[in-house]
């Protein structure tokens, strides 16, 4: 029985003074560092996903000119460019697979990405034999909401650890938390994990 902890998107341009900056990105950045120092080697598995969009184009209609911030959105995370790194509080020494996504299309869960060697998430999982993993990171009505749902469909046992998360606005990360916790997912805070 293996365990894996998917940290999504903790990264420049979802952090404090990026292009789709999430209050308290920051904090989730650098609580995620403390709880791997302590915790890393508990996980078989520690997968690490970054939007990594093309700079030409508006990647399937993901860039907007005029973003509706449902479906469309200011460029952010461009392969190749500052905002695209992970946060600088976000030590990522444990990290196993680091997953690129949305490269000429949106992607919101890391289900959709692949590593550089083209390996993806539910290969990653099956391949090392996971059956429970941890979802932390940005944000959580977004990329964290889609990335915890794919890995339940994928039959994995998935905890939110609700205080290592950071969404865009109040009303839909909490809608987007009991979604979770109807679809399956236990929240919990990361000192009971």
């Amino acid at each position: 029985m293996s365990r894996a902890l998917l940290i999504v998107d903790v990264q420049n341009d979802f952090t404090e003074g990026g292009a789709l900056a999430v209050a308290g990105g920051d904090d989730v950045a650098s609580a995620v560092s403390d709880f791997l120092a302590l915790h890393a080697s508990e996980y078989d598995v520690i997968v690490a996903s970054r939007d990594w969009h093309d700079a030409e184009g508006d990647n399937g209609g993901h860039f907007g000119e005029v973003p509706d911030f449902v479906d469309t959105w200011p460029v952010h995370c461009v392969a190749g460019t500052p905002g695209a790194d992970y946060d600088p509080l976000l030590v990522t020494d444990a990290v196993t697979h680091h997953v690129h996504k949305g490269q000429g299309r949106p992607a919101y869960s890391m289900f959709e990405g692949a590593t550089e060697s083209g390996e993806t998430v539910g290969a990653i999982l099956t391949t090392a034999g996971v059956i429970t993993a941890d979802v932390v990171g940005i944000a959580t009505d977004h990329c964290v909401r889609a990335s915890a749902l794919d890995a339940i469909a994928h039959g994995v046992r998935v905890r939110i650890l609700t205080d290592l998360i950071a969404g865009v606005a109040p009303e839909p990360s909490t809608a987007a938390l009991a979604e979770l916790a109807h679809a399956g997912a236990e929240l919990i805070a990361s000192d009971a994990a």
